[in-house]
């Protein structure tokens, strides 16, 4: 064999042996993101075991009322949109191992016939450009596997990030609804009372009025709370991926306590910036085109470059060996277009990084805002105005016991204190909103639309009206 065809042959062997398919697909770098940021454990269900061992965990979590930490593992587990978002990874390492295995030869073979003369022609063709960009191909593809494996990875604190403001939403939802039902049986024992004092000729059409109208206004606030109710659950089913019996799953009846302190972060900025996912990714795009620029500009005149083995043998004349090289003259195409086209998508890439780290800094410096006066309008509920509105409650009964104020206005009281009592439940719900969309904004791109704006109750000023 001569030394050419063992040399293409060899290098092609060499090429080619690196082109395999990794253990765990790749899975391995969003598990180790999952247990880093998260505390959880995330699975792959590319087997039936893998399916089996999920769904007996998720059975297991699903025993018990479910807890937020719970809610998050079960949607890490079963949520099929997640498991979709793995198989990229899949899509993506197969491309890698392509772009590391060589094109198939070319061979081709012919008999020619001159009088009695036979010819039989054989070759051997590689194409030698692919050769020479296959290490620079393979790495801009190991670059795009990486790239999936950190989308894949803020797909799951995305995830967890939906499941915690949706189980908070669902669980203060309950709250809310048990509250308002309380208001409606102390508006409906008003208006009865007012009915039939009215009867009695005790009461003013006008003060009965008022009980019927604020009667009908709880019973409208209920219908909403039960709505609220049903639509946040619902939310919370859908992103644990919960089907049948399994959507009848128990929640806590009240929303965790307020922690003592919030969380000092005094340079959130730089944090952000150093684990964000998606600045990485940035990063990692542009690093891929200013690689694949280079390809372009290595390629541009060798666009197709073959070279090939030929073998000749002939019944009236000795064999012929030798080998022949085929490419594509730059007459007409010099590749400025594609140059250009790629330097231009660079310049893009580059500019949208710059985009990325701006929004980054900016959305988490308003998701630590958000989160700060989070926990300092739930604290002023919890410690100022739910406990001076008890304080007035008990006054009130005293009253009430010594004769001093009627029936209504106690009934009165207690429908603001409810109120009040809702908004507290309100102003903790937004807390747990905000630190969930701060913990999302220090790793990935948050969704900031719940923490923009507190809820400010209406009841609260509803409860007192009239009276």
């Amino acid at each position: 064999m001569d030394p050419l065809r063992m040399s293409v042959l060899a290098a092609a062997a060499l090429l080619a042996g690196c082109a395999t398919f990794s253990d765990d697909g790749g899975f391995g770098t969003v598990e180790r993101a999952a247990r880093q940021h998260l505390g959880q454990d995330i699975r792959w269900a590319r087997s039936a075991e893998d399916r089996l061992a999920i769904e007996q965990r998720t059975a297991e979590l699903l025993q018990e009322p479910l807890g937020i930490d719970a809610a998050v593992q079960v949607a890490l587990l079963n949520n099929p949109g997640l498991q979709a978002a793995y198989f990229d990874l899949g899509i993506t390492e197969a491309d890698l191992v392509q772009a590391g295995r060589l094109p198939n030869p070319g061979f081709g073979f012919a008999r020619l016939t001159k009088g009695k003369e036979i010819e039989w022609e054989r070759g051997l063709h590689f194409d030698l450009a692919s050769l020479i960009a296959l290490p620079m191909k393979r790495q801009i593809e190991q670059r795009r596997f990486a790239q999936a494996q950190g989308m894949a990875a803020t797909a799951v604190l995305a995830l967890a990030a939906d499941t915690r403001k949706a189980w908070v939403q669902a669980v203060a939802a309950e709250e809310s609804l048990r509250y308002a039902t309380q208001v409606m049986q102390a508006a409906e024992a008003g208006a009865e009372l007012a009915r039939r004092m009215a009867q009695a000729g005790n009461f003013s059409a006008l003060q009965r009025l008022r009980e019927q109208s604020f009667s009908a206004d709880a019973a409208l606030g209920l219908a909403r709370a039960q709505q609220a109710r049903l639509a946040t659950r619902e939310r919370l089913t859908r992103l644990l991926g919960l089907w049948g019996a399994q959507a009848e799953f128990r929640l806590p009846e009240r929303l965790p306590d307020l922690p003592s302190a919030p969380r000092e972060l005094p340079d959130v900025e730089r944090t952000a910036i150093a684990q964000r996912l998606d600045v990485q990714g940035a990063r990692l795009a542009t690093e891929q085109l200013a690689r694949s620029l280079g390809l372009t500009r290595t390629t541009r005149f060798i666009n197709v470059l073959e070279l090939g083995y030929v073998r000749n043998s002939s019944n009236e004349a000795p064999v012929q060996r030798g080998w022949e090289m085929g490419f594509e003259l730059p007459l007409f195409d010099w590749g400025t277009a594609r140059v250009a086209r790629a330097e231009s998508l660079y310049r893009q890439s580059l500019a949208r990084a710059a985009e990325t780290a701006i929004n980054a800094r900016s959305e988490v410096r308003e998701a630590y805002g958000a989160y700060r006066t989070a926990w300092d309008v739930a604290k002023h509920h919890r410690d100022e105005i739910v406990p001076l509105r008890q304080r007035i409650a008990e006054e009130n009964v005293l009253r009430y016991n010594g004769m001093l104020i009627g029936v209504f206005e106690l009934l009165a009281d207690a429908r603001v204190q409810i109120a009040g009592v809702n908004a507290a439940i309100e102003a903790q719900r937004d807390f747990w909103l905000a630190q969930a969309d701060l913990d999302m904004a220090l790793v990935g791109k948050p969704s900031l639309a719940a923490a923009t704006a507190l809820s400010v109750s209406p009841a609260a000023d509803a409860g007192g009206a009239g009276h």
